[in-house]
């Protein structure tokens, strides 16, 4: 094989398949990055088993001006290979595999050999049979997991909650996610439709697939048994294997009853909780106190190792019981970054119970939950 092509447009099409490869993998082939080229294109492709990601570079393309010269395939070590497409000088670069299993890449005065394996040898992607399909537009999906990727599990010991349940029934999408201690939801419509699905996406493969989200306008999801498929514009598909099992009814976490509530801007509190945090990460506990109520409400902080923080908050509205809980700071900054500037309401009904933050508008249909900590 031979191809020449702008170097800027090859380093983007390597740096998106490369989301899906890692170092960390019982087969040493998907190290690599697979590359066919054919007549009408280059094509990449990234994988660890749960995620894969295959881009085309087509001839068509007046950017990356591909130049191919003789067809066929190869792999290459990823990380290697990447890092000297990156650091190489020209603007254009030459990759040649005229036999063996060697490339010779050169660009401008630099020249590198180095050796790759077998194409043939590399797995297939996934042959999914499609059961549902689904447009979005990639902001809306992008906001989605934004808003709850930050509520699943680290803790492999449950793995069902390392991902985000959705599901889609009615013509609408919800997307849940908790690790027991704190709770993300999102619904909205999508219009009429005759989707339904029920799946579990790994939290890991949502992140990589909000990096690559931003320079496309809608997303075509594509349900199938356990995978989905997620096609980004004409030219990228990105593949993420499904969790199995059942996901816990989060709905029930959600407390029906408010017995305090104290409506504030989401992005003032958070600037306040940035603050009461610096000492409470200084601490043993890292646990910040809130206490509400109608004359006055405060943040504080108070570590004896360290010492002690207290700060008026000013909200637009407060109503109900006096009330004072504690909670773990960086569950409370996570909520409050996926409200952005927005006028929020935070809702308690003791000070053990799970508190709930919503917009005050409610047209997003968007619940945060966090449990509080006990402090005695």
């Amino acid at each position: 094989m031979q191809f020449t092509i702008n170097r800027q447009a090859f380093i983007k099409a390597l740096n998106n398949v490369n989301r899906a490869i890692s170092s960390r993998t019982a087969m040493p082939i998907l190290t690599n990055i697979k590359m066919i080229l054919t007549d009408t294109g280059l094509t990449l492709t990234g994988s660890d088993t749960d995620i894969s990601i295959e881009t085309t570079i087509p001839v068509s393309d007046d950017i990356a001006k591909l130049v191919v010269t003789e067809v066929g395939g190869i792999t290459l070590p990823a990380t290697f290979f990447s890092n000297i497409v990156k650091r190489l000088p020209g603007e254009e670069v030459t990759l040649a595999n005229t036999s063996g299993l060697e490339a010779k890449i050169t660009s401008g005065s630099a020249e590198f050999d180095i050796h790759g394996q077998d194409v043939n040898n590399y797995p297939h992607l996934p042959e999914v049979d499609i059961q549902n399909n689904l447009i979005l537009p990639a902001s809306t999906l992008i906001e989605v997991i934004g808003q709850t990727v930050i509520a699943v599990s680290k803790q492999l010991s449950q793995p069902i909650l390392t991902g985000v349940h959705f599901i889609l029934a009615s013509g609408n999408l919800t997307a849940v996610a908790t690790d027991r201690h704190r709770l993300a939801q999102r619904t909205l419509a999508f219009g009429t439709s005759d989707v339904n699905a029920d799946i579990i996406i790994p939290g890991a493969s949502l992140l990589q697939l909000q990096g690559m989200l931003e320079e496309v306008e809608t997303v075509e999801i594509r349900v199938a048994s356990n995978q989905v498929i997620f096609q980004l514009g004409p030219n990228t598909i990105f593949y993420s294997r499904l969790l199995e099992g059942n996901y816990p009814d989060a709905s029930r976490l959600i407390p029906t009853e408010k017995r305090t509530t104290i409506t504030i801007n989401a992005r003032e509190l958070l600037q306040t909780i940035d603050r009461a945090a610096l000492l409470s990460h200084e601490g043993r506990s890292n646990v910040i106190q809130f206490m509400v109520s109608d004359a006055k409400s405060m943040i504080s902080s108070n570590s004896p190792e360290v010492g002690k923080i207290e700060e008026e908050i000013f909200a637009a509205e407060t109503a109900g019981d006096e009330l004072t809980i504690s909670f773990n700071p960086d569950y409370m900054r996570d909520a409050l970054k996926s409200f952005g500037d927005e006028q929020i309401q935070i809702g308690f009904k003791t000070a053990l119970d799970p508190f709930t933050l919503v917009p005050t508008n409610n047209e997003t249909n968007f619940i945060q939950l966090i449990t509080p900590v006990r402090t005695y």
